[in-house]
């Protein structure tokens, strides 16, 4: 009986929206680094860990002080309440309830109520036992008067400091990357501080004028001249002492160096993850951006016209030299491997990307970032490059919305419009930036001079304007070369003068900003005019 009720709760838990919406707000608040809710409640708790120091130091002169004892319990409330709390994220005792109860259902086995409440209190030891969790309790302990020595655990409280700052935490990560070498380290110390301890031991022992009276005083000497302070309250007045003396103080040279050496290497080899946490912050602000893949030639233009429309990107690249010219420039970006799904995650393509530009110089690489970008967010826009013809397919499923073949419309522009100068006036100023010179759109409305009009009869090249080519859903255009698939609809590339328009239709331009302007407004005119009074 009590098996079933404890099954019925655990899938009534699961299928509860109060309590997973209740479990994601808790989250959100103590876990995700992402959360802005976090960020408001850790800027909270360092103010209150550093307030209970101080009313806890300030309690050891004044015993008798309520004020420091209410505030000493409101903080404990809070550190017992986060505690608990962080635990019931952790586990999920209801899932591994139910996955135990399927799993006897399924195999025909008696359910286990024992071994699975065995299961659930091992994964909870999982985190009791992690390193904040212990230095959580820790941090409660102080708040135990009657037990006065409990005070000294203090300190503890400011190390929950690297649970609420990034910074700690990028210094603790970094200890933490060379451990290894750490505990060498620390087991050389300690076999040089019992060498030396001895040794001070056995020569001062009983010398006249010496300081060393026991075991505790020859380790305390130790330290002191390990650290190469030197209070000079104790002295070697043995020569044997002094050769130990001096064996010891050129060892705590190398020990120094040594750990100096450590850290300086640990904390070089985090700058790259220092500088990645500074960008990633910096998306966090944006609500809206775009992730560009590769900072080559075209990625290179490409940001210069985003970062020209001030409209937000990142560019993630795994050449130095690359990420180094974007930053000379101003732009955000990150040293990494875009196919990595860690990097996509941590670059916000779930988060605020509204689009992604797989855009490398090489087709593997784009088609795996554009699989893994479609994996990732069914939702996000994917712009992919194709070096090679045949690779075109290939990124489409992949989940490319749009693929762009560079060389080819190179290639495109320069056969189709070779003897047109006009043409190749308008495109090189949009190349090169030039503001007057402009790509726009002229939509064939209903009844427009336009529609049933053949290209030829347009006389683009007198008002100085070149026809790009034609946007359109009408399947009456699919006998014409030169189409373009674009979702819907498709894209005729620089059409033929017995090209019929229709209403629907839109003419892509190249030319100067005026002159099209004037195109559009001599077209709108004559629709107007060319309608019948009632």
């Amino acid at each position: 009986m009590l098996a079933k009720l404890i099954v019925y709760c655990a899938y009534y838990l699961k299928s509860a929206d109060w309590y997973r919406k209740a479990k994601l707000f808790f989250y959100d608040l103590l876990e995700n680094s992402h959360s802005r809710k976090k960020k408001y409640f850790d800027a909270t708790m360092i103010g209150l860990l550093i307030l209970s120091v101080i009313f806890l130091i300030y309690d050891i002169e004044h015993e008798d002080s309520k004020m420091g004892g209410y505030f000493e319990l409101a903080i404990l409330m809070v550190f017992i309440v986060e505690y608990c709390l962080r635990g019931w994220i952790y586990s999920d005792t209801y899932k591994v309830i139910i996955e135990e109860y399927e799993k006897a259902l399924y195999l025909n086995l008696d359910f286990n109520l024992l071994g699975v409440f065995r299961k659930a209190f091992v994964r909870d030891m999982e985190y009791i036992s992690s390193p904040f969790a212990i230095i959580d309790i820790l941090a409660i302990l102080p708040s135990y008067r009657p037990l006065a020595i409990l005070r000294i655990f203090i300190i503890f409280r400011l190390f929950k400091l690297f649970r609420y700052s990034n910074s700690a935490k990028l210094f603790a990560d970094a200890l933490a990357s060379k451990r290894f070498e750490l505990m060498t380290l620390l087991i050389f110390t300690c076999f040089l501080v019992f060498i030396a301890s001895v040794s001070i031991y056995m020569f001062e022992y009983q010398a006249l004028g010496s300081g060393i009276h026991n075991l505790f005083d020859a380790f305390y000497w130790t330290i002191v001249t390990l650290a190469t302070v030197g209070f000079g309250d104790i002295t070697p007045q043995t020569t044997g002492g002094r050769w130990v003396t001096i064996f010891l103080i050129l060892a705590s040279l190398g020990v120094l160096s040594f750990f100096t050496s450590i850290l300086i290497a640990a904390f070089s080899e985090k700058m790259l993850s220092v500088c990645e946490t500074r960008t990633y912050a910096e998306l966090d602000r944006y609500d809206s951006f775009i992730i560009i893949c590769g900072f080559g030639r075209v990625g290179q233009e490409i940001a210069r016209h985003l970062h020209n429309d001030r409209q937000k990107f990142l560019i993630i690249d795994r050449v130095p030299a690359r990420i180094e010219l974007a930053k000379k420039r101003g732009y955000l970006a990150i040293e990494s491997d875009a196919s990595n799904n860690e990097v996509l995650i941590n670059a916000g393509i779930c988060r605020g990307a509204s689009a992604i530009l797989c855009i490398t110089g090489d087709d593997v690489i784009n088609v795996y970032v554009t699989l893994t970008s479609r994996h990732l967010n069914k939702n996000l826009r994917i712009i992919s490059r194709a070096n090679r013809h045949d690779n075109v397919n290939k990124l489409y499923q992949a989940g490319a919305d749009n693929v762009i073949r560079p060389f080819e419309i190179a290639g495109l522009l320069a056969a189709e419009f070779v003897g047109q100068p006009v043409a190749f006036e308008a495109i090189s100023g949009i190349l090169h930036n030039q503001t007057e010179t402009v790509m726009e759109s002229v939509l064939v409305s209903e009844k427009s001079p336009l529609d049933n009009q053949q290209i030829g009869q347009l006389d683009l090249q007198q008002r100085k304007l070149t026809l790009l080519g034609v946007i359109s859903d009408n399947p009456i255009h699919l006998k014409h070369k030169n189409k373009y698939q674009v979702k819907q609809q498709h894209f005729y590339f620089n059409p033929e003068v017995d090209f019929i328009l229709r209403h629907g239709d839109m003419l892509v331009l190249l030319g100067r900003k005026y002159g099209i302007d004037h195109f559009r407004d001599q077209v709108e005119q004559r629709r107007l005019f060319s309608r019948k009074p009632k």
